[in-house]
């Protein structure tokens, strides 16, 4: 499926969202009297929620060095006591948790006693997604790159330059389109993923909100639920877009501070997750995260 949307209609109507039509639409996603929950406080910087198979949520706190993960009482306990910077997290389908290990220059992948094995090396990665196939995409904000490691190979091979800066990245639930944020910049920006693993046909597909006094977005990490829309974490809150490209709404932030990574979590995946720089938040949806498992044909 080739992706083709003008960037002036999205741009207009995003401008033009009226805040009783988006909270409509929003009204399908968040649950009335549910609001943000504060789940754990007391750290520096937490980013890179994930969830493994079961729905429990795992972070990091970056400039402490250890991901955390939420034990059965929802308490954090530390999974890994020196992760050497990590930021992005998530989980293959290998049931390993995958890490941006920015501090080391590498990508890798821990098991279960937290055990590491690198995937790549000689990179500044930020944040990855990995695909159902257990191919790892990542963005380095530093070098403007997007990029690709094949299920099973020793090398990341850059797939796009030019971003200006690349930093959040997901999947659409069919696992046939990558998403890349850019935190300098308005747009969300979606490319094909071709059978060989490489990108093609890159548009500005969704156009994000930004603050009258900034010129970016601030757009950071990302997740996607089963109909295909989109969360991403910006400066204005929670940027919600559905399957069109077109803006639904935006969830108001947990708190002032800035909001850096989302994610769905618990035992149905209807949690969403939220890292703002000391705290972890979560509230209750309608919606339904995405769990990557093998694709199937991808039309």
């Amino acid at each position: 499926m080739t992706i083709v949307r003008p960037l002036a209609l999205i741009l207009s109507f995003a401008v033009g969202l009226s805040a009783a039509g988006a909270q409509d639409r929003l009204a399908d996603i968040l649950i009335d009297g549910e609001n943000w929950e504060l789940v754990a406080e007391g750290f520096k910087f937490t980013e890179g929620p994930a969830a493994d198979s079961t729905g429990r949520l795992y972070f990091s706190d970056v400039p402490n060095n250890k991901i955390y993960r939420l034990n059965d009482r929802g308490v954090p306990e530390v999974f890994i006591q020196n992760s050497r910077g990590s930021n992005g997290l998530m989980f293959g389908p290998d049931g390993r948790l995958y890490a941006c290990q920015f501090g080391k220059k590498r990508v890798v992948a821990y098991d279960s006693s937290g055990i590491e094995t690198v995937i790549a090396a000689d990179v500044l990665p930020n944040d990855l997604v990995v695909a159902g196939n257990g191919t790892v995409y990542f963005t380095e904000p530093d070098k403007r790159t997007v990029w690709y490691v094949p299920h099973r190979a020793g090398s990341a091979v850059p797939v796009d330059q030019g971003i200006q800066r690349p930093n959040g990245i997901i999947l659409w639930p069919k696992q046939g389109t990558l998403v890349v944020a850019d935190t300098a910049g308005q747009n969300l920006w979606t490319f094909r993923i071709d059978s060989n693993g490489l990108l093609s046909n890159k548009e500005r597909f969704y156009a994000m909100l930004t603050p009258p006094d900034r010129g970016s977005s601030g757009a950071d990490g990302m997740t996607v639920d089963t109909e295909c829309r989109v969360y991403v974490a910006t400066f204005l809150g929670v940027q919600v877009f559905d399957v069109e490209g077109r803006l639904i709404g935006i969830i108001q932030k947990p708190q002032s501070a800035f909001l850096s990574n989302l994610t769905f979590a618990g035992p149905k995946f209807d949690s969403l997750y939220a890292t703002s720089t000391d705290k972890l938040f979560r509230r209750k949806t309608k919606a339904t995260g995405v769990r990557y498992t093998k694709p199937e044909a991808v039309p």
